[in-house]
């Protein structure tokens, strides 16, 4: 008898996330950069300067737009 291989525990398979979150990431970075990313409801939470904030809105807004994007994490 072979003897089973174990896993990772992850079903492989497609990517987790869609072409469509990444480019919505990207226009993200892009307006950070710029200085035009702004975070909280209307933008009124001030200009965005961190990377992950970015990275953050971006996949947001592509979960928004229904984009392949796993879902958020819960708080522990």
């Amino acid at each position: 008898m072979a003897a089973k291989k174990k896993g990772s525990g992850r079903k492989s398979g497609g990517p987790k996330y869609g072409q469509a979150a990444s480019k919505s990431v990207e226009n993200a970075m892009r307006r950070r950069n710029k200085g035009t990313l702004k975070s909280g409801p209307g933008g009124k939470g001030g200009t965005v300067k961190s990377r992950k904030q970015a990275i953050a809105i971006g996949l947001s807004e592509a979960r928004e737009k229904g984009a392949k994007v796993p879902s958020k994490k819960k708080a522990a």
